[in-house]
């Protein structure tokens, strides 16, 4: 063996680090790439056995493609004088096993822990590779508390040597590799397989997680004998004193140290899942011992996920038990995306749902309850991710983005998308039937019909005379020719449920009103016969009721199955399989309260109530504040504007019911408020009222298409309101208020161009574009012609991207929410010749539903008139992540 100071190839030996029976390992200096690497010399008896030798190259081949940073690196095997060597990543740091010594570790510090060394052992398994010889030994830890689990495979690759040490680090035994009757792994940490020489798989190394994970609590070994055999022995046939752990911790280490492999954890992901919930979700034990209300619960929730959950992941049929079976979970290293997108396949084994990955990338994801596994769709990129749908196989995901305008479909296993065929925008709501025909909700553009071919064609479209907005949310029935779908309306008793049919014609699929409602509803065909069940809300509440196919009406009393649900902007968060699989997330999705902040995005104070924000407007003296406010919580009601006296904390009612009213804008004389409301015909039309409340709102505009207040003019003359044309999208107009019907586009292109903010000294608009397929916000010159007319000129000037600005009131500072989130600045010298001066960033804008990069909508938001504060809704937030809550067997709970 080498000498420190000597030079093998192109390594020049340091010192000696450790000693076994895979080997002497040394540290060396790498002198072709200036880098410590660690030389694993192989026994002389094992290289000079072609046979082993050979097979031990090829394991190596297999074990240098493992790359995580939670495992330590194989670069290579190499020969020179005489020696063979392996040439191993180097990680500086204290082994687990020397950390223990010390003893038990902090709860949090031993999860997090476990977490990492869980996380590598997925990876490797992921590619079939088994450790066969995890122990705290094996496991390094750095200066920064990352985790690299050394030795990966090399139990299999190698050959046995023995020694006489303690049973702790008794010598890997190995002959073989992996021949039914052969011992492999180390005494202390090996699986009651592996004791009893039987072949292994990788639950052999959960067992050993499990090991790992109980030693760290206790300081203790889970198994131990005075000598191998004892201490095999104690694997076999004893427990480990589970008092001695954390009650939050029993279920999952009753999982990995299960003796019989068949009833042990399938894989290591879920043991993975847990601690990433318990890391995220949980508090110090000195918190929870000072709230032990709080305790229980974190207890309650990881002994449900556990006990019940890892059960169910282990089965994909459908349980036929009398009683229904709930747990939850909640997928690691994500973030829900705030809009909500899932969606269970109809088989029940599959989930896809919108999330957001540790880069920030926002993407579809799918689950698989069989295994456990989360994977990210490629492809499926987008700002904000619209409602998805399955097709009757399971096999594949119908999806639109607002990235581009098409319907896509994707397979579950994740090859690239293939686009199915253009549409006029994202779709809210789409179903397949097994003619591998799609119905789509296009809300104002109402149902489209989607042929196997590709061709569209239309099936209904919203009657405005019957005050109709949108059509969506449809749902094929068994037969493949009726289906469901919602109407939403300003007058309510037209708001519901609605049964379609291929074969009518457009104006006759609203002949028959199934149910009264304004919320999402989801159908559960039945597999074997023509009652299917209805889901839908009651304020928040999950209600369900038996539907006949035959018949197609409800049948008997509904009931309620879930409360609480989420619900944003009329779709609420729940899905449901035809094998009896359901699944909702609880909580308060959009729900905004309005913050001040200052400068450096510091909160100052909250005003005005809770709800969705759909417009906000300060008044000039900036002493009071206009909202728009939907309560998504509460099934049927309106969206009404009310004014927040800011000074005295006092709201005051503006609408009353009248039909949805939005994006309120203050007039600059504090006189007026003018506001787009849906009250008419079924669309959005501009309305002005005093600011007082006092009188009747009067009818300032009409057109067949939706509308959105945007701003005044300082002279009170002028108002800019976006208009959504289906051939040119969002257009911007202008309207002359001292002219009665005077009203035109100034910007109406093929793209979507909204928000326009007039300057101060009416030189210049502000707006933003998606012409370049992203949101960013322009400049250009407002210039006034002959008869007062105003129209747009000269060149764009791009501020950067982004969406939402805003002019102080002086006109020399202008600001905008940029795309990644931040709140930014931009010096502007007023006049008619444009002069940008710096720009600044100021603060991280919170995180705020309605999404600020979908299409048209805009961010609501205001400015002081000094620039000095900043208005704008925040979230609301109640702990931790709401998880995926999952009820099994759920019709259970219908009556017979």
């Amino acid at each position: 063996m080498p000498e420190s100071g000597q030079t093998i190839s192109h390594y020049r030996i340091l010192e000696k680090i450790g000693q076994g029976g895979m080997g002497e390992v040394y540290l060396a200096d790498d002198k072709t790439l200036d880098r410590k690497v660690a030389l694993k010399f192989l026994p002389e008896a094992f290289t000079s056995d072609p046979e082993r030798m050979a097979r031990f190259e090829r394991e190596a081949k297999l074990l240098a493609s493992l790359n995580h940073p939670n495992i330590a690196g194989i670069y290579g095997l190499e020969q020179a004088d005489g020696n063979r060597f392996l040439v191993l990543e180097y990680v500086e740091g204290e082994t687990l096993q020397a950390r223990l010594s010390k003893g038990a570790l902090p709860l949090e510090d031993a999860l997090e822990l476990c977490r990492q060394i869980a996380e590598g052992l997925e990876a490797a398994h992921e590619k079939g590779v088994i450790h066969r010889d995890l122990k705290p030994a094996n496991v390094m830890i750095t200066a920064e508390d990352k985790v690299k689990i050394l030795d990966f495979g090399l139990a299999k690759a190698l050959s046995d040597e023995t020694q006489s040490i303690d049973s702790s680090q008794s010598p890997t035994l190995t002959d073989a590799m992996t021949r039914p009757g052969v011992i492999l792994g180390t005494a202390a940490y090996m699986s009651p397989e592996q004791a009893k020489g039987k072949s292994v798989d990788k639950r052999a190394d959960i067992w050993a997680f499990g090991c790992i994970l109980y030693e760290c609590l206790t300081g203790e070994r889970a198994f131990e004998g005075e000598t191998v055999t004892e201490t095999l022995a104690a694997v076999i046939t004893k427990e480990p004193e589970w008092n001695r752990t954390p009650l939050i911790t029993h279920a999952v280490l009753h999982r990995c140290l299960e003796k019989d492999p068949k009833k042990r954890l399938r894989d290591i992901g879920e043991a993975m899942a847990w601690l990433e919930y318990r890391h995220e979700a949980g508090a110090p034990e000195s918190a929870a011992t000072k709230r032990p209300w709080f305790a229980w619960s974190i207890a309650a929730v990881s002994i449900l996920a556990l006990a019940v959950g890892i059960f169910i992941y282990s089965r994909s049929e459908d349980l036929s038990a009398d009683k229904p079976t709930y747990f939850h979970f909640l997928p690691p290293s994500l973030s829900l995306a705030p809009e909500g997108s899932f969606a269970i396949s109809p088989d029940g084994r599959y989930l896809a749902f919108a999330a957001i990955d540790s880069n920030g990338i926002k993407s579809l994801w799918a689950h698989d309850f069989s295994t456990n596994k989360d994977w990210p769709l490629p492809g499926t990129e987008s700002d904000y991710i619209p409602p998805v749908f399955w097709s009757p196989n399971s096999r594949f995901i119908g999806f639109t983005t607002t990235t581009d305008s098409k319907l896509k479909k994707i397979d579950i296993k994740g090859s690239p998308p293939k686009n199915i065929c253009d549409l006029p925008h994202y779709a809210v709501g789409g179903s397949w039937n097994k003619n591998d025909e799609i119905i789509l909700g296009m809300l104002t553009e109402g149902l489209l019909l989607v042929s196997p071919d590709g061709s569209v064609s239309r099936l209904a479209k919203p009657n405005p005379d019957l005050t109709e907005t949108n059509y969506f949310w449809p749902a094929f029935l068994s037969d493949g020719k009726h289906f469901l779908f919602e109407i939403s309306a300003a007058k309510p008793e037209r708001n519901g449920l609605y049964v379609g049919s291929l074969d009518f014609k457009p104006e006759e699929q609203t002949s028959k009103l199934l149910i009264t409602m304004s919320r999402a509803a989801v159908y559960v065909p039945s597999p074997d016969s023509r009652l299917g069940r209805l889901l839908f809300i009651q304020d928040q509440a999950l209600m369900a009721q038996s539907f006949d196919e035959n018949s197609l009406d409800l049948i008997g009393e509904s009931v309620q199955v879930a409360d609480k649900i989420r619900s944003y902007m009329g779709f609420s968060f729940f899905s449901a399989s035809m094998n009896g699989r359901l699944i909702y997330n609880n909580g308060n999705a959009g729900l905004n309260k309005v913050i001040w902040y200052d400068r450096q995005g510091n909160p100052l104070g909250q005003a005005g109530k809770y709800g969705e924000c759909w417009g906000l407007c300060l008044s000039p003296d900036n002493k009071h504040a206009v909202f728009s406010w939907f309560n998504s919580s509460r099934t049927g009601e309106p969206t009404d504007i009310w004014i927040q006296d800011l000074v005295r904390d006092n709201p005051i009612r503006f609408t009353f019911g009248e039909g949805q009213n939005y994006s309120p804008v203050w007039s600059p004389d504090g006189n007026q408020i003018i506001f787009t409301s849906i009250r008419t015909k079924g669309t959005a039309n501009l309305f002005q009222k005093q600011a007082t409340g006092t009188g009747d709102a009067k009818l300032l505009f009409e057109s067949s298409e939706m509308k959105d207040a945007n701003s005044f003019s300082r002279d009170s003359r002028l108002l800019l309101f976006t208009s959504i044309n289906p051939e040119t999208r969002a257009d911007l107009w202008v309207l002359h208020l001292d002219e009665e019907d005077k009203a035109y586009p100034i910007l109406n292109t093929e793209f979507n161009e909204f928000d326009g903010q007039i300057s101060p000294d009416m030189n210049w608009i502000a707006y933003t574009s998606d012409e370049t397929e992203n949101n960013e916000v322009y400049i250009r010159r407002l210039s006034q012609g002959s008869g007062g007319v105003i129209s747009i000129e000269g060149e764009k000037h791009l501020i950067g991207g982004g969406i939402g600005p805003r002019w102080r009131r002086d006109g020399r500072e202008f600001y905008y929410r940029a795309s990644d989130g931040y709140i930014r600045s931009v010096e502007i010298t007023p006049g008619t010749t444009f002069r940008m001066g710096r720009g600044k960033t100021l603060f991280k804008a919170p995180v705020v539903v309605p999404k600020m990069e979908n299409s048209y909508i805009s961010f609501y938001w205001d400015v002081a008139e000094d620039g000095s504060r900043f208005f704008m809704p925040a979230n609301i937030k109640e702990g931790a992540e709401s998880p995926f809550n999952v009820i099994l067997n759920w019709t259970s709970l219908l009556s017979k």
